[in-house]
């Protein structure tokens, strides 16, 4: 009954001087509402990398060109040796993918592909219509065995395709629509493809199904050719000696239970026909492991710094509260005075504090959490749309931290007005 006394004068007393509780309560409103905003959007990339991963396929591994370079310094006092890594795009050839298929030491492979993947934005133009396509991939005909990736109309690329090099080309589900309205239309279709100084007159063989959610958020807006036609026609497609180079292969296991086993006597294969570790064999449990990592520092970085905002709103609460003590002197001497002790007085004005952080971090909350909604799946102007994920989580942390500077910042204004005498508090004016 005391403590719902002392809230209902702490709400009078609050409501005092709206305006300056308002702007009080501003600083902890921001805080809050970036802290939770900013939370969205780390835990949004997280969920959007795991989503892209997932949806390359099921029970995946991932060889890529890489190449190992040594460097040491010393001093006078010690020697130190550093390794780096450094992407070396001559690695990997056809050969080496051709050497993971079919191989006794490798049962439980179950297809294998070489591609090229540009994630660059080229013009495609076709029936008299221009169309943006995300991603262009170079690969052979097992990439819908490896994709889990059926074609919806035509067919996809061939092995007659990859002998004769030829000219044609496979088209996302979204890509179609834009140049031809139906997949149906598409097929046979000539279309023109441009990416910086490069051209590519292809035609359409096929048109793949449509993805959406369940792919890698490119999959509806990308063209597929033949490999061997790109390494062709485009001259990074082929090293300065000549060699088919790739830049991944993709290769698919049986079951789940295999993919370590696998990934471990891949790397022994590639090895032995390369002499030195210039490649990387990862899984999609590697990937995503790299990706929530990166993920989880830039949520906690961004938290931090949205965190600032409600310790500048702290700030600002005990001096607001610092002022009420001094305007309310003679207020605590008249409650001392009929019988109030120091307990009384420090609760009275830490429930002040308190109920200004309190419901200013609810409506922080509010705010955050409508901010975030907005956000999502926006592209502010970028090629990639923000994804923004509020979980209870954040919501919790963001709202305990808020009473937490309530509680902190307030201890000393009331601690302070405890000990105010009341003798010399009834004689300020």
């Amino acid at each position: 009954m005391i403590v719902f006394s002392m809230i209902q004068s702490a709400v009078m007393a609050l409501t005092t001087n709206k305006l300056r509780t308002i702007l009080t309560m501003l600083g902890i409103v921001i805080g809050v509402a970036a802290v939770i905003a900013l939370m969205a959007a780390g835990q949004g990339a997280k969920q959007g990398v795991t989503k892209e991963v997932s949806g390359l396929g099921s029970n995946l591994l991932f060889i890529q060109s890489q190449n190992n370079t040594s460097s040491s310094s010393s001093s006078s006092s010690s020697s130190r040796s550093t390794s780096t890594r450094s992407f070396n795009p001559f690695s990997l050839t056809t050969d080496d993918a051709a050497a993971l298929e079919n191989n006794p030491q490798l049962p439980y492979v179950s297809a294998v592909v070489a591609q090229y993947s540009l994630t660059l934005s080229t013009q495609l133009t076709g029936n008299g219509r221009t169309a943006t396509a995300t991603s262009m991939t170079a690969t052979q005909p097992d990439y819908t065995t490896v994709r889990d990736w059926k074609v919806a109309t035509g067919s996809f690329i061939t092995d007659q395709d990859m002998s004769t090099k030829a000219t044609n080309v496979v088209l996302g589900a979204q890509v179609a629509q834009d140049l031809f309205d139906t997949p149906a239309n598409a097929i046979g279709q000539n279309v023109r493809l441009s990416f910086g100084p490069f051209s590519l007159d292809l035609t359409v063989e096929g048109v793949m199904e449509a993805r959406g959610a369940a792919g890698t958020g490119t999959d509806d807006t990308t063209i597929i050719v033949p490999l061997t036609t790109f390494q062709e026609r485009v001259p990074f497609g082929r090293s300065p000696t000549g060699q088919s180079n790739i830049q991944e292969i993709i290769v698919k296991v049986t079951s789940s239970d295999k993919v370590d086993q696998t990934k471990a006597a891949i790397n022994t294969v590639i090895l032995d026909r390369h002499g030195t570790q210039d490649f990387v064999v990862q899984s999609q449990s590697d990937l995503t492991s790299a990706a929530r990592n990166v993920s989880k520092t830039l949520t906690i970085l961004l938290g931090a710094i949205a965190g600032i905002s409600l310790i500048v709103g702290g700030i600002g609460t005990m001096n607001i509260m610092l002022v009420s003590v001094t305007e309310r002197t003679r207020e605590i001497g008249i409650r001392k005075a009929v019988g109030a002790n120091r307990q009384d007085i420090l609760l009275q004005f830490i429930i002040e504090a308190l109920l200004v952080t309190l419901v200013g971090g609810a409506i922080g909350v509010l705010i955050g959490v409508l901010a975030a909604r907005l956000a999502n799946g926006e592209s502010f102007g970028t090629s990639s749309a923000v994804n923004t994920l509020v979980t209870p989580f954040s919501i919790v942390v963001a709202f305990t931290v808020s009473a937490a500077i309530g509680l902190f910042f307030g201890i000393y204004p009331a601690f302070r007005a405890s000990r105010l005498d009341p003798i010399e508090a009834l004689r300020s004016e």
